[in-house]
């Protein structure tokens, strides 16, 4: 059996757990949640690429992903960021669901999981 890796573990929750060749990412948040949905957008995807390069991996080998919008009015907003990020023919099974946040600033948390190179 192999062994479960946990990545920037806190009291609460790990950023990323590894098991048999797949990266579990938390969900993701803005660092700065004053930007709007699109500086949110970026910001998520910018760290999703930050831990799944910390583990070998990157958003082409995504096999799902989860988005959680404040209001799906954004929806249009975020697809243009997420559009832009995604590798072309290879982007991966989606949900997107319109969700209360932790936090009421925050606009968009996404969720991936992504297998390892």
């Amino acid at each position: 059996m192999s062994e479960i890796q946990r990545f920037h573990v806190g009291p609460r929750m790990s950023e990323m757990a590894v098991h048999n060749g797949v990266a579990y990412l938390a969900g993701q948040v803005a660092a700065d949640p004053t930007a709007d949905v699109i500086g949110q957008t970026e910001q998520v995807l910018a760290a999703i690429d930050r831990l799944l390069a910390e583990v070998g991996s990157d958003k082409s080998r995504i096999l799902q992903a989860q988005i959680f919008l404040a209001s799906m009015g954004d929806f249009k907003a975020m697809n243009s960021v997420w559009d832009a990020w995604v590798v072309p023919k290879n982007t991966p099974p989606r949900a997107t669901v319109e969700a209360k946040m932790a936090a009421p600033e925050y606009r968009v948390e996404i969720k991936v999981i992504a297998a390892l190179a």
